[in-house]
Parts: C-alpha cells; sequence; structure tokens
C-alpha cells in the first residue's frame, strides 16, 4: 500500500498527500529491501505522486480499493460472501462469447450430440485448472501473478504478465465485439458495429475503475439476469435443434475435430486460471481449499456450458435451416433477432445480453491492469487509472480490427490461451505439491516483492518454453498446424495441450531439483 505524508498546503491546511513510491518499492536489483519496511518520506511531489494522490481521494470518498497489486494481509481483509466465488465467474462466462463459440462443433463438422458431450468435458476440465489456481489465492492473499514467481522465479514471471495483458485484452476484445454486434441487430444497423465496439469496452472499463469491489458488486448480481435469458432462448430456440445428422466424419479425421474442439472450449475455461486467485486475496487465510475448488470450479464450468450448449444446438441447423443460416451470416445479433419471437422481444434481450458482454470485460480489465502493475515494480507507481486507461485503448483496437471474423477469433484465441495456462498451472502444481509440500507455511509471503529471495527461475523458463514447443507441434490453427497434429485426420487433430503437459512436466522436476540443490534457499 502507498504511503501518506501529511504536509501543509499553501493554506496552512493539513492534506494526505500519497507519497509515488509503494511502501515494498525497491530497486529491481535491491538484494536487501524487506518488502514490508517503509521509505523515507519523500519531500518533493512530482507528477505521479500528484496522480496517486487523486487516486487515493477518490478511493477514500467512494470507499473502493486501494491496494493495488500488494499483498494483502489477514488483518486487512474484507471477505465477500463464498457464493461470489461462483458467481463472479458465473456473470463473467454466461454470455454472448459462449454461445459463440459453440457454434465451433458445426463448423469442424461434429454432430449436435458429439459437440455437446466435448464442450461438457472440456469447459469441466478447463474449470478445475482454474479452480486449483484460486485455492493459493486466500492462503497466500496474492494475486497470481504474483504467486507465479515462486515457482517461476522473478524475471520469467514477467513473461506470466505481459501473456496475461495480451489474454485479458483478447478476452475484452471478444465481449465488446460480441456486444457490440448485439447493438448493432437491436438498432437495425444504425448503430454501426465499431460504435456498438466502443460503447460495451467503455461500459466494462467503467466498473474495472473503481477496482476489485466494482467489479464484484456487478458481477455477483448480473449472473442471475443471463441466466433468465438464457433459459427463454433455451426454450424459444432448442426444440429447433437437430440431434438426428450424424457427423460426415469417420475415423482420424472425427478423433482430430473433436481433438480440435476439445482444446478450444478447455482453453475458454482454463484461461481464466493465470487471473483467478485475483479474486479471493481478501477471503480468510482459513477459508477451505475444497470450498474454493468446488465453486470456483462449478461457476466457471456450468455457465459456460450452459451458453456453449445452446450455441451447439443452434449451430446444429445451420444446415437445414436457411432462414437462420441467412441471418447468421449478417452477424451473431441478427441471428438472435430471427430465432427468438416476437421481435420486440427479442429486442429487448439483445439489450440485456449486452450487459453480459460487459461482465467479461470488468473481468478481463481489472485483471489485465494488476498484470501490468506486476510486471515491474516502477510500473507499480503509476496509478492503477492510468493502466486500466491504456488497457482501454487496447481493447477498441484489437475489437474494431477483428469485428467481422467473430469464429475464426474464437477459435484460434482460445485455443492459444489453452496452452500457455496449461503450462502456467502444471508449473504452479508441481512447486506446491513436490517441492513444497503442499504446505503454504514453505512460502516466505513477506519476501513477495523481494527478487533476491525468489526462485533463479532457470527451471521455470526452461519448462515453459517446452511446454510451449509441446504446444507448437500440437496445435491446429487457422494460420499453422504443428507437425504432429497434422498426422491426426485430413485436417489435424489439436493436441498442442496435452503435449504442453507433458513436455512442462518432464522438464520442471529435474531441472527444479538441480536449482533448489545448487542455490539453497531459492
Amino acid at each position: 500500500m502507498a504511503t501518506f505524508i501529511d504536509v501543509e498546503d499553501l493554506k496552512g491546511e493539513k492534506s494526505a498527500v500519497i507519497d509515488s513510491v509503494p511502501s515494498d518499492y525497491s530497486s529491481e536489483n535491491d538484494d536487501t529491501h524487506n518488502s514490508n519496511s517503509l521509505p523515507a518520506a519523500v519531500a518533493k511531489i512530482g507528477v505521479l505522486a500528484q496522480l496517486r494522490h487523486y487516486e487515493a481521494v477518490l478511493d477514500r470518498r467512494l470507499g473502493i480499493e486501494s491496494h493495488g497489486p500488494d499483498r494483502i494481509l489477514p488483518e486487512n481483509r474484507n471477505p465477500p460472501h463464498p457464493a461470489v466465488m461462483a458467481l463472479l465467474w458465473a456473470s463473467g462466462t454466461m454470455n454472448l462469447s459462449c454461445f459463440a463459440t459453440g457454434f465451433i462443433g458445426w463448423e469442424l463438422g461434429l454432430s449436435l450430440k458429439q459437440s455437446i458431450l466435448t464442450t461438457i468435458f472440456g469447459t469441466l476440465l478447463g474449470g478445475m485448472v482454474t479452480g486449483w489456481c484460486a485455492t493459493m489465492g486466500p492462503g497466500t492473499g496474492l494475486r497470481q501473478v504474483a504467486i507465479s514467481r515462486y515457482s517461476f522465479g522473478w524475471w520469467p514471471s514477467k513473461i506470466i504478465a505481459a501473456l496475461n495483458v495480451i489474454e485479458q485484452l483478447g478476452w475484452s476484445s471478444v465481449g465488446s465485439i460480441t456486444g457490440g454486434l448485439a447493438l448493432s441487430a437491436v438498432s437495425d444497423g444504425r448503430v454501426s458495429l465499431i460504435l456498438g465496439v466502443v460503447i460495451v469496452a467503455v461500459a466494462g472499463v467503467c466498473f474495472s475503475f473503481v477496482g476489485l469491489k466494482g467489479v464484484i458488486w456487478y458481477e455477483q448480481y448480473a449472473w442471475a439476469l443471463f441466466f433468465v435469458i438464457f433459459m427463454i432462448m433455451y426454450g424459444e430456440a432448442a426444440p429447433m435443434a437437430d440431434p438426428k445428422t450424424p457427423s460426415a466424419l469417420t475415423g482420424s479425421s472425427l478423433s482430430g475435430s473433436v481433438l480440435t474442439l476439445l482444446a478450444i472450449v478447455y482453453g475458454s475455461s482454463a484461461s481464466w486460471s493465470s487471473i483467478a486467485s485475483d479474486y479471493y486475496v481478501h477471503y480468510h487465510v482459513d477459508t477451505s481449499k475444497t470450498k474454493v475448488f468446488l465453486l470456483t470450479t462449478l461457476g466457471v464450468s456450468l455457465p459456460t456450458c450452459i451458453g456453449m450448449v445452446l450455441g451447439c444446438c443452434v449451430g446444429s441447423t445451420m444446415g437445414i435451416n436457411t432462414v437462420w443460416a441467412d441471418a447468421y451470416d449478417s452477424g451473431l445479433g441478427y441471428l438472435i433477432q430471427t430465432m427468438l419471437f416476437p421481435l420486440g422481444f427479442a429486442k429487448f434481450l439483445l439489450v440485456l445480453l449486452v450487459l453480459s458482454s460487459i461482465g467479461i470485460n470488468c473481468i478481463a480489465c481489472y485483471s489485465a491492469a494488476l498484470s501490468i502493475q506486476l510486471f515491474a515494480k516502477p510500473l507499480q507507481l503509476v496509478p492503477r487509472a492510468f493502466w486500466t486507461l491504456l488497457v482501454f485503448i487496447g481493447i477498441l483496437l484489437l475489437g474494431v480490427v477483428g469485428r467481422n471474423h467473430l469464429l475464426a477469433v474464437l477459435e484460434n484465441f482460445l485455443a492459444l490461451l489453452g496452452y500457455w495456462n496449461t503450462a502456467f498451472f502444471v508449473i504452479l502444481f508441481t512447486e506446491h505439491y513436490v517441492f513444497r509440500g503442499a504446505n503454504l507455511d514453505n512460502y516466505n509471503l513477506e519476501v513477495w516483492n523481494t527478487p533476491a529471495k525468489m526462485p533463479l527461475g532457470i527451471a521455470g523458463l526452461a519448462a515453459f518454453l517446452m511446454g510451449i514447443v509441446g504446444c507448437i507441434l500440437g496445435m491446429v490453427q487457422t494460420w499453422y498446424v504443428g507437425v504432429i497434429a497434422e498426422k491426426i485426420g485430413s485436417t489435424g487433430g489439436d493436441i498442442g495441450n496435452q503435449l504442453a503437459f507433458i513436455f512442462t512436466l518432464v522438464t520442471y522436476i529435474p531441472i527444479r531439483y538441480w536449482e533448489r540443490k545448487t542455490f539453497p534457499g531459492r
């Protein structure tokens, strides 16, 4: 937390001015720094100090977050209701983006049954990855990127921070595109897709400016609205699904399509693993890990399935329902308008569904700004609001560029998320159970921001890079098919996550043993 210094203003009245240096700040190479010590008072107040001062004033008056990326100590926690562990993700995943992802099974040539079964299994598997990572939050009080320092090391963890920013930018752009499509359809094209993207992005970033409290406040209530809307959509659209038409694929080609869809839907749920603990730092240290795991896993996987399975049902009709197929060619929003009746009611639901896109943007914008601050200590000097604004600009650029290629963006983006998050999870999981005895007492949490106390990162970096090699060999993307993946069926089968898991695991364990033996205490 930043340090407050009392200074006399020009009128002789005391005002709390925030110092531009966080309380745990030190240079990147300061080996002797104690992360809990306070710096000497800074008499000179620069631009950054003034910005942080006004940010602190706003924080106090509105009662919103002022901790930034700092570790939340047990005595400073204000835990939300345990149900938020599930509801937070329900609001962020039960959205138009997941509905659109459900069409990919049809695009890959799978039957409705094959698409639904693959979707359920993949989302549950990815949700379990995120659920486990979430269990680290209450016990440590640290954000997920900061936790990764204890296995990746100080410098390699910066790769995770950078990838995290890219990931959240991607999620927000997808949410903005789907929300923009809905707004464009509601207005019968009078609101352009570009303007729709901008509107949704602005709405999402407003909540993330407020911080964790703002995000949680929105997410814990919004899910109920989305659930009702999706149930209405199921009632009107699911009876039109085509469960009888079999897939034309057979043998290895069928296996390849199933593997590719599995990688995509798994990546959608597993992608939250790199930010999961960000939202659990205020829970008590003794919060049940089983409760955290189950609520998070179900909170991610079940709502994701609700959206994706509906997409599978609607996607199965594209070959036999020309009216829906033509509407889909015009845009996702126009398809939903055509599916639902009467038209006025359909437009009303579309407006409400725009809020589901805002939900995903809230989470992504907040965590992206935190990851930027955790990338390097000097970046912690800059108010989080500035980084949130920078993230917003990135969202707009990506959303505008990819606005006409939603399915292509989803198909490539979601699978890519799964690859590196698999390697990330394997390293954290292995470090925790193999090298730290599954005991948080073996983590010196006081030095979370001290480079010299972290592992050198040789094992973490080597294992992560080998995991990336594995995913390259096994990936299936529209722009590239790995040399191993291309041997599965006529169009390839995505086994990037499986190879990333194996390559990461067999690399990390022996090198980490050597690293700990050669450099004791790190």
